[in-house]
């Protein structure tokens, strides 16, 4: 965050605390587990007859969480969500800027930059027309979060470079201060926001994901979520 203000970029950060001063990385005489943040108004669409309703949503101007997030893809491993999109027919290669269709482990140049929804009870990847209606923003808007996005994605690639790690793909979430100047909030550059490796191999959460891909429980679940995504959790 302390870096990311320094090139300019607002985030809901406002230092480490430590004996109940908040103070900044460098100030610190001890490690700290606390993290001061500016908080935001959190609202959470309806769910009506089987349609989320962001219409409260519209009626904030600043001070909230935008109900997206925002994936960069660099690469396309083996078990990235893009390949069951497009066998489906969710997504296709002239969407993500190619001339023909992607294969596992393709980069990606330049990166893609996808969204799906935050709040629901599913995260469920939609179009950047969708994203601009339900979360009410302005073309120039979204353009501005594309823009940042791939911008920190260049800036979490060379920082982990440093030490040999790819960085294949993550995701932010944003929201607006009360200035409605856009904020990153959560955190990010983590091992749990980012897809990393180190010499082909994974250092992430991906190490889970492979194993429970593996498993009977994970076709249990995308079975459950074909059947009715919004309450998946009722036929495991």
């Amino acid at each position: 965050f302390e870096e990311l203000e320094k090139k300019g970029q607002k985030t809901h950060y406002k230092g480490l605390v430590e004996n109940n001063e908040i103070k900044k990385l460098s100030e610190l005489n001890n490690v700290s587990s606390n993290m001061a943040i500016s908080l935001l108004n959190v609202v959470k669409p309806v769910l009506k007859e089987d349609i989320y309703d962001y219409s409260s949503l519209k009626n904030l101007k600043s001070g909230f969480l935008i109900p997206l997030e925002v994936i960069y893809r660099n690469t396309l491993p083996e078990g990235s969500s893009v390949f069951r999109r497009m066998k489906r027919g969710e997504l296709n290669f002239a969407e993500m800027g190619l001339t023909k269709e992607p294969t596992p482990g393709q980069k990606l140049m330049p990166p893609f930059v996808d969204v799906s929804t935050k709040l629901e009870i599913t995260d469920r990847y939609i179009s950047w027309n969708e994203a601009k209606e339900i979360s009410g923003l302005s073309d120039d808007e979204i353009n501005n979060i594309k823009e940042v996005v791939v911008q920190t994605n260049d800036f979490i690639t060379e920082k982990f470079a440093e030490i040999g790690l790819q960085n294949e793909d993550g995701k932010f979430e944003f929201g607006f201060n009360e200035k409605r100047e856009l904020i990153f909030v959560d955190v990010l550059g983590t091992l749990d926001e980012c897809r990393f490796t180190y010499e082909g191999n994974s250092v992430s959460k991906e190490i889970a994901r492979k194993y429970y891909r593996k498993t009977q429980w994970y076709k249990d679940v995308l079975d459950a979520k074909e059947k009715n995504r919004r309450n998946w959790k009722k036929n495991m």
